[in-house]
């Protein structure tokens, strides 16, 4: 599974509008409404690289309201319970 994670401006009074728009594209799995220098942050979850730039240059960007985008594309994911694991030597815990 590749993840690009997406950060996009809008048109400041559609922000909710654009949110359910591209919430709604197929390889869009999660928008979230931010405070910061963006809008909207999209997570993209494809299974070919070429599917990328259907979603985001086909899909994301020519939506009404989208102004611009900006596109990370994630090459490893860290999580809690990664991490946890990565350094758990089967010890139990010293409370």
């Amino acid at each position: 599974m590749i993840t690009a994670i997406v950060l996009i401006d809008c048109a400041t009074d559609s922000i909710p509008e654009v949110a359910e728009a591209l919430a709604a594209l197929p390889g869009v799995s999660e928008v979230y409404s931010v405070a910061g220098h963006v809008d909207l942050i999209a997570i993209v979850r494809v299974r070919e690289y070429e599917q990328i730039a259907e979603v985001i240059a086909g899909g994301i960007s020519k939506t009404p309201g989208v102004v611009d985008t900006d596109t990370h594309i994630a090459f490893r994911a860290y999580s809690q319970h990664d991490l946890e694991e990565a350094f758990a030597i089967g010890l139990p815990d010293a409370d």
